[in-house]
């Protein structure tokens, strides 16, 4: 009798999670950030982030916008007031352009950079991560650099050499973003140039790399994003092959959850579940929730309350809360 109450209480349980789950929507709040005023304190319209990839919260709980222009790291607070800015001179100008399949070479990347007149300002800003100490991470892809800085903006580590691009301990091409394992291990997604993910110790020393160019298991097209689940899996967006892969900390292949579309976002949630754009799925790929009116998904992050916010390459940052 004991036995068949527990595992009744047990289905009960899974059936309320999955109600719950099915229920999980989310509204989006108009007007965030708080639109910009003029000197003289009149309307002066939305605000223009030409380009927005990458979105943050800070371990304050205010929100770093990251985006390819003048000062490329903004910082609003929840409701939407700005606070400052800052990254002004620390982003390349270059810019990653689409190579058509006629022009590469055979195995080689469907993507290079642009330099000088045909770049513009900022354009290399490609992702922005907060880890668990509050340090802030921006990725400048083409600068082949990711930058580790403190609560302020000041650089206190690098990777990669900024204006070399290689495919070396110490080198990357194109990198398009980070991610930290509980242990403070680093991952990156060097994705534009090389087909590849690379892991440091929280030092920022070389552990080991895995990925080559292809479709096949433990292969990529382009590793846009990765995150780094408590149990130690590395999630990988595989953007151009429209799939996440799933490895083990040492580059094991696991799985793969296959025609997910080009997601160009990740971000894991406290309680173990993965933004895949616009989409929320538990770790075996089960859609669990969906955003409403979210074209063009380039970063994501959540507050502590459960607030999402996407960034998009249209140059809006939207904010969404659970209804």
């Amino acid at each position: 009798m004991t036995l068949v109450r527990a595992a009744l209480f047990v289905l009960v349980t899974l059936i309320t999670a999955l109600c719950q789950d099915a229920a999980m929507t989310y509204q989006l709040v108009e007007e965030w950030p708080i639109p910009a005023r003029s000197a003289a304190g009149t309307p002066a319209g939305p605000w223009n982030f030409i380009q927005a990839p990458a979105v943050a919260i800070t371990a304050r709980g205010t929100v770093l916008v990251l985006h390819r222009g003048a000062h490329p790291v903004i910082e609003f607070d929840s409701s939407g007031k700005l606070l400052r800015t800052w990254g002004d001179g620390l982003i390349s100008e270059g810019k990653v352009v689409a190579v058509s399949p006629r022009d590469r070479s055979p195995g080689g990347s469907g993507y290079s950079a642009v330099y000088g007149p045909a770049g513009c300002y900022a354009c290399g800003a490609h992702s922005l991560r907060v880890d668990k100490e509050g340090n802030i991470w921006l990725v400048d892809a083409t600068g082949h650099v990711i930058y580790k800085t403190n609560s302020e903006g000041k650089v206190i580590m690098q990777l990669g050499r900024r204006g070399v691009a290689g495919m070396g301990t110490d080198t990357f091409n194109l990198p398009t973003d980070v991610a930290f394992a509980s242990n403070g291990d680093i991952y990156v997604s060097d994705g534009y140039g090389n087909p590849r993910v690379v892991k440091y110790t929280r030092e920022g020393k070389y552990l080991l790399q895995w990925g080559k160019r292809g479709n096949g298991p433990g292969e990529f097209q382009l590793p846009h994003n990765l995150q780094v689940g408590v149990e130690g899996k590395v999630y990988v967006t595989d953007r151009d092959n429209q799939r996440i892969q799933i490895f083990d900390s040492g580059g094991k292949f696991l799985t793969q959850w296959s025609n997910t579309g080009g997601v160009s976002t990740l971000f894991m949630t406290k309680d173990q579940r993965l933004w895949t754009g616009g989409v929320l799925r538990d770790l075996n790929g089960n859609v669990v929730a969906k955003l409403p009116a979210v074209p063009s998904a380039h970063g994501t992050a959540v507050s502590e309350s459960g607030d999402v916010y996407i960034a998009q390459l249209s140059g809006i940052v939207q904010k969404f809360v659970k209804r």
